[in-house]
């Protein structure tokens, strides 16, 4: 055992902090590879893209009237007083 306390104390944290890079280092490379076995056999589903799109564009219609009814009365209201 050393008898410099500051020496010991920083092999600890060296020996801390590289334990939990070596820990983060296997868990992130564990989890590709698991992230790789799962996409393989469960694949998203890949939704229906212009579905989604036409039905956007409706309620973006939709939501288009009522702002600018909401804007008209506003400025109409404002100009009242």
């Amino acid at each position: 055992m050393e008898m410099n306390p500051v020496l010991e104390s920083i092999k600890f944290m060296l020996l801390g902090m590289g334990t939990v890079f070596l820990f983060l280092v296997v868990m992130i490379f564990c989890m590709n590879i698991m992230s790789a076995i799962l996409s393989k056999y469960f694949p998203e589903a890949r939704p229906d893209v212009n579905a989604k799109l036409n039905a956007a564009m409706n309620n973006s219609q939709k939501d288009d009237k009522k702002v600018v009814a909401a804007i008209t009365a506003a400025i109409k209201y404002h100009r009242e007083g």
